[in-house]
């Protein structure tokens, strides 16, 4: 294990030496694999982001795998580590520029590059509260307050109604006062599952329905006055991330708030989300969409436009931790996503618990400094990247 509350060398000097990406695979059983929009979840692919600076301290960050883990760790490995090698780790809008002006302005924004920039700077911001003994959310300038959590992931799916109401109900009982819904099956099915879950927990929880990209605008016509009056609280990614006709043209269909943002990357893309005025929740994920310098960025222009900003997280345990200190540094009360998958080998394994559900419904930051959370080596070591799609048809 990497100790977050190791802290060596001058916080004065930390010189990037290396950046080691790692591809990392384990499949899930079939009795525990969950479908949904992304089609039926076979394996769990990741890649982790290690960054060391010649002082030793060491940094750990995720960069979302994309579909493509074992090529976005190519990538950082071929390509984006010998941009940053030898900068300042402390300097993370200069790495930011660096990777930004190196390798995306002039070939234009290519998601493998954002996504394999997005590890590295998580790492760089480990690095700088390991080196200064800070804990994330306060190096970003925030404090230790419960941040409300819904229970999402890769969960909660296509069961039948009163399977879904089952799962919901074990959601509640780790604590969870908020869930979110797996829709884009059919219409009619969508609603079944909802309605039966409503039933099942009652008015008092906050019920939430991503659709995956796979509505189509007759499909959202059907189910949104259906969602309104269940009174779910977003509708997330009915549509296609580049589909910003359908978004501005479904929400005249009903009341329910639109959620979007996983899949859209740097704070050009949010502002044009923004300008069009498609959405009312901006998803941000520390992964994706170019760091937590970025996301940051998005940040700011949620807090200036009055939207509500609630970061997508649901793979290793970095980014979810990492997503609770980013959200304790933020106005307002975002939500967390929390995975509530019954096993999750990067949340329970590669890592020390990234966060845990209080009797509130809240969860809180990590106080070790940095993100917080001791990585496994050997975990890393042990999980080689399994190839093939991880969720199939």
């Amino acid at each position: 294990m990497n100790d977050p509350q190791m802290v060596t060398g001058d916080p004065a000097e930390l010189m990037i030496d290396r950046v080691d990406a790692f591809a990392v695979s384990f499949p899930i059983a079939k009795e525990e694999s969950v479908t949904f929009g992304a089609g039926r979840a076979v394996k769990r692919d990741a890649v982790v982001v290690r960054v060391t600076t010649r002082e030793g301290i060491v940094g750990w960050g995720e960069a979302h795998h994309g579909r493509a883990h074992t090529a976005i760790a190519e990538l950082i490995n071929t390509t984006l580590a010998d941009l940053v090698v030898g900068m300042d780790a402390a300097d993370v809008v200069g790495a930011w520029q660096r990777i930004y002006r190196g390798q995306l302005a002039s070939m234009g924004t290519g998601t493998a590059a954002v996504l394999g920039m997005s590890g590295i700077d998580m790492a760089l911001w480990d690095i700088r509260g390991k080196a200064l003994g800070w804990p994330l959310y306060r190096l970003l300038g925030g404090r230790a307050r419960a941040i409300p959590a819904y229970a999402g992931g890769v969960a909660l799916g296509w069961q039948p109604p009163e399977a879904l109401a089952g799962e919901a109900g074990r959601c509640l009982e780790h604590g969870y006062r908020a869930l979110k819904l797996r829709l884009g099956d059919t219409p009619a099915r969508d609603i079944a599952r909802v309605q039966a879950v409503r039933a099942a927990v009652g008015d008092d929880i906050t019920l939430m329905a991503d659709a995956n990209t796979a509505y189509s605008l007759a499909d959202a016509r059907r189910v949104v006055p259906a969602l309104d009056e269940l009174g779910v609280a977003w509708l997330e990614e009915p549509f296609t991330p580049d589909d910003r006709r359908a978004y501005a043209t479904a929400r005249g269909y009903g009341r329910v708030p639109f959620a979007a943002g996983e899949n859209h990357y740097t704070r050009f893309a949010f502002t044009r989300l923004i300008e069009e005025g498609a959405v009312d929740i901006l998803q941000p994920d520390l992964s994706k969409t170019g760091g937590i310098t970025e996301a940051a960025r998005v940040a700011a222009l949620a807090a200036a436009h009055g939207l509500w900003l609630c970061p997508h997280s649901s793979m290793t345990g970095l980014n979810m931790a990492a997503s609770i200190h980013f959200l304790a540094a933020q106005e307002g009360d975002g939500y967390f996503e929390g995975d509530a998958s019954l096993r999750n080998r990067f949340r329970d394994e590669m890592v020390t618990s990234p966060f845990s559900i209080g009797a509130d419904g809240c969860v809180r930051p990590l106080e070790a400094p940095g993100i917080g959370v001791m990585v496994n080596e050997e975990f890393l070591a042990a999980h080689p990247p399994i190839p093939g799609p991880a969720y199939v048809r």
